[in-house]
């Protein structure tokens, strides 16, 4: 195996200029340091995290908690790309990721346990029940986290603008002609709140009258929910004209309920989606749909969770909202 000792040979300098050099010190002339950078590399040297961890007192692992539970899991298009970019700006800026549960084989173990078993430095809380007890032990813990969507006291939250982005759709949608709209909604979080909150509140300040039957309830990133709260909306004496669905993908069970009932869209019924996932683009007629800001979400968890691992002295908690913006698509008929 290669050692920090072969490289210094091979180079012609101190076994402290090496790992001086390995490890970014800014007191390395730059010509040097890279001379001894693709000199470690020619001769296959890799360097040792275990002592790498000890040296420093960082494993430069992160955790990253991922807990659904309606099975779509980080197949779902909106949820991978936040996890993408939460890997790519860890191994940017020298982080591995490892994915934290409540299990790990036969042990049974919470998510604080799982994070100080893993040792890791920090954890992005990317998707979880925030009312779980053992979420709350792990952001109270002296384990840096950063929540995506949901705030704590005292920790760092990145927030996609679920206030701002329904009322884009609900104006777009009164732009167009519509006055009767229905609204399903995912289960009741935090976000689904704004969202209901802010879908009200818009209507009312354009005039809007929304009957109680044409705000159902569903599951985000469940067809099968939507398309059965699509089917109690056309049941309805009055039909709206156009209905929001709670997610992209949650709006094929609309679909497909609507193809049943001989019902095409946009010509029969507008539909507006939520997140913006790619697949709402690729759809015929595409998708009218709010996408929210995944990459920025996702790269700025890991950015600020690293910040706050390496800064501990001078960190403070933010609140970072990631931009979206409303994708027209061809769903939303001009019936002005």
């Amino acid at each position: 195996m290669v050692t920090i000792t072969d490289i210094s040979k091979a180079c012609g300098v101190s076994r402290a200029t090496v790992s001086k050099a390995l490890n970014g010190a800014p007191d390395i002339a730059p010509k040097t340091a890279e001379r001894i950078r693709e000199q470690a590399k020619a001769l296959g040297y890799l360097p040792n995290a275990t002592a790498r961890a000890l040296k420093v007192g960082r494993s430069y692992n992160i955790g990253v908690l991922f807990s659904d539970t309606t099975g779509g899991g980080i197949s779902h298009e909106y949820f991978s790309q936040i996890l993408e970019s939460v890997k790519a700006e860890a191994e940017r800026l020298g982080y591995d990721i490892t994915f934290i549960s409540k299990d790990l084989g036969a042990m049974s173990m919470d998510y604080y346990e799982h994070a100080k078993y893993r040792n890791c430095d920090g954890v992005v809380i990317a998707s979880a029940d925030f009312q779980d007890p053992a979420i709350a032990r792990l952001v109270t813990s002296e384990i840096p986290t950063v929540t995506l969507d949901y705030t704590f006291d005292s920790r760092t939250s990145i927030l996609s603008d679920n206030v701002r982005g329904m009322e884009a759709l609900v104006r777009f949608v009164y732009e167009n002609g519509h006055r009767k709209l229905a609204f399903i909604h995912g289960e009741m979080t935090s976000v689904t709140q704004k969202r209901i909150a802010s879908f009200k509140k818009t209507c009312a300040a354009l005039g809007i009258t929304v009957p109680p039957g044409c705000i159902r309830p569903a599951v985000y990133h469940d067809p099968r929910s939507s398309g059965l709260a699509t089917r109690a909306i056309l049941e309805l004496p009055e039909r709206p004209t156009c209905i929001f669905y709670p997610d992209d993908l949650s709006f094929l069970g609309g679909m497909s309920e609507l193809e049943r009932h001989g019902i095409a869209v946009p010509k029969d019924m507008s539909v507006v989606g939520y997140d913006g996932i790619p697949l709402s683009q690729v759809l015929r007629p595409k998708l009218t749909t709010y996408r929210q800001g995944a990459e920025q979400m996702g790269r700025e968890a890991a950015r600020l969770l690293i910040e706050q691992i390496e800064h501990p002295d001078t960190w403070l908690p933010q609140q970072v909202m990631a931009e979206g913006e409303l994708l027209p698509g061809s769903t939303v008929r001009n019936i002005g």
